[in-house]
């Protein structure tokens, strides 16, 4: 199963309506997306540090996300200033690293961490259950909604079942080489699951509709809009705005 270690907690923004979270992490990702001077990049990083302090998760989880994003952050930071035009900045040897593509990484830089972070303390506090039906409330399309549950509850099958071919292989003396065998046996593995895949999606449309399934989910829990709600909405919509002048207006 994925493992979901933020969904637990007491905190303020865990108690938050999961629809307004979700509305804000958008419209907070887009702004911080399309934003370019380093003063509004700086503040949504100080930002979404903010929203992570108030949600309590364990930093060392947290710590573990921002290594993998920043793994492949690294790599532009050894390819842009090396290979985009512009002023030189600084000459290595026969390396000329450019003004234009250090500035280019930082912005990706902060971008990437203060989207994740947001993300990490406004989305990954809900669990994909609740965020399912949190999309479903927001007029988000119900097919979108649905591919998104049934993925999250029936990709473990299918996992399973790959471990059982992987088994029924190596029970087989299977073992994986450069050579045409493994590549058709490799093929096989990805047919057969296909196959199965298929089988399974039949036989569990088949029960949900003996089932009563009628197209739409049902949420058994109804969420509410609170004064704490009201709140937390101001202050992310001035967040939002004040992000939006540091782009647009120049400071002195």
């Amino acid at each position: 199963m994925l493992r979901e270690p933020f969904i637990t907690g007491n905190s303020l923004i865990h108690r938050l309506d999961p629809r307004l979270r979700l509305i804000f992490a958008m419209t907070y990702s887009f702004v911080v997306a399309l934003s370019n001077r380093f003063p509004t990049l700086v503040a949504a990083l100080v930002i979404s540090l903010m929203l992570v302090s108030l949600a309590r998760l364990n930093l060392r989880e947290v710590g573990k996300r921002l290594l993998i994003v920043n793994g492949v952050v690294f790599f532009f930071w050894l390819v842009l200033p090396l290979t985009f035009e512009g002023e030189s900045l600084l000459t290595i040897g026969p390396f000329t690293v450019s003004r234009a593509g250090v500035l280019l990484a930082a912005r990706i830089t902060l971008k990437s961490n203060a989207i994740l972070l947001a993300f990490i303390a406004l989305i990954a506090t809900s669990s994909l259950t609740t965020l399912g039906h949190a999309m479903n409330r927001v007029r988000v399309p119900e097919k979108i909604v649905h591919l998104l549950l049934l993925t999250y509850r029936y990709v473990f099958v299918i996992e399973q079942e790959y471990q059982r071919l992987s088994r029924a292989a190596k029970i087989r003396c299977f073992h994986p080489k450069t050579d045409m065998h493994t590549y058709r046996t490799y093929a096989y593995f990805i047919g057969m699951l296909f196959v199965r895949a298929s089988a399974r999606a039949e036989r569990v449309h088949q029960a949900m509709l003996c089932r009563g399934f009628k197209g739409k989910f049902y949420c058994l829990g109804e969420f509410s809009f609170r004064r704490a709600d009201f709140l937390w909405s101001a202050f992310m919509a001035a967040t939002i705005i004040g992000l939006e002048i540091l782009e647009w207006i120049k400071i002195m």
